[in-house]
């Protein structure tokens, strides 16, 4: 079961922090305008519901790593909300 862990453990870092990357980019540029506000809605609200998914299971891979991945595309969202508002 170890190495089906591992497997686990490297995805998990690898899709969160996809997001930290587009978060730096998206901070850096304030380019926001290939972003999809439908897109990054859903996918926040989705990442949200598998934080609280992992609390109620109690998985701390999970757990923090969609509160990672939460607190990035919510970043990217509110600033993309911003630039839409203006």
């Amino acid at each position: 079961m170890f190495h089906v862990d591992i497997i686990g453990y490297i995805a998990a870092c690898l899709t969160t922090f996809s997001f930290l990357v587009q978060a730096i980019k998206s901070w850096r540029t304030k380019d926001l305008s290939g972003i999809s506000v439908g897109m990054y809605t859903m996918f926040t609200i989705g990442v949200a519901l598998w934080l609280l998914y992992g609390i109620v299971i109690d998985s701390m891979p999970l757990i923090v790593t969609n509160a990672l991945t939460f607190l990035f595309a919510l970043s990217v969202l509110l600033m993309k909300l911003k630039q839409v508002s203006k």
